[in-house]
């Protein structure tokens, strides 16, 4: 189903999608919030820019954008994917808990803030440029990966990365020796354990926008995890 949104609110464009029984490609996007929010069953094209929350609780629904997308792409969702072929604002995956978000470009501040797993329900971030401050804070779990992809010497991740860290795991493509990480996590060099770890998820970040898996796999990787389930002890209790 076609739908030209330049004379939809969210609301009326949310409607027109969950009544629609085929999959839906949306032209005309331009700032509607919260589109597909909490949806499951549907595959949503979009042309344009959706604005703030894009997929919110997604529940399983596949989402493509060919474009930017704003802040607050993936809040709480809980399973599917989010595909942007462009660059996202701040938030990405806020408390995400399950799904898929693969991004080709950059990611703005706090990307993959709380996110969170339970049992074999684990999220998936993978960024394919940069992304900014506070990259991964208070993560509780699954995966955060960052490639660095055409940064032009521009450091990989911005300034306090992983703070609050108390679960999951992040990569960063790249040693990392410029970035300062807090005294809760450890970053060391990834093994080839741990890179088999993320194979998957970079070879079909490469099948979505044409880079090659053994091109970005061969760089070495920074792996980051916590020391503590109590990082808060650490952070502001005085030894």
């Amino acid at each position: 189903m076609k739908i030209n949104a330049c004379n939809y609110d969210y609301k009326k464009l949310n409607d027109i999608i969950r009544r629609s029984e085929e999959n839906c490609e949306i032209s005309g996007c331009c700032g509607q919030r919260f589109i597909a929010a909490g949806m499951s069953d549907k595959s949503i094209t979009i042309d344009g820019v959706p604005g703030n929350a894009l997929g919110a609780y997604l529940n399983g629904a596949s989402i493509t954008v060919n474009a930017n997308a704003q802040d607050a792409v993936g809040d709480t969702m809980n399973e599917g994917e989010i595909i942007i072929h462009g660059n996202i604002g701040d938030a990405a995956g806020y408390a995400m808990r399950g799904g898929k978000i693969y991004v080709k470009g950059n990611a703005g501040y706090r990307a993959g803030i709380h996110m969170k797993q339970y049992e074999d329900k684990a999220p998936v971030m993978v960024i394919g440029g940069t992304a900014g401050s506070f990259l991964g804070e208070y993560q509780a779990g699954g995966v955060i990966v960052v490639l660095g992809l055409e940064a032009n010497k521009q450091r990989i991740v911005g300034n306090f990365p992983c703070t609050g860290m108390h679960g999951g795991k992040m990569f960063l493509r790249g040693d990392c020796a410029d970035i300062k990480f807090p005294r809760q996590v450890t970053a060391r060099k990834a093994a080839a354990e741990d890179t088999e770890e993320i194979r998957k998820y970079v070879s079909e970040y490469c099948a979505l926008f044409g880079y090659d898996t053994e091109d970005i796999m061969n760089a070495p990787f920074t792996v980051v995890t916590p020391d503590s389930k109590n990082p808060y002890k650490q952070m502001y209790v005085a030894n």
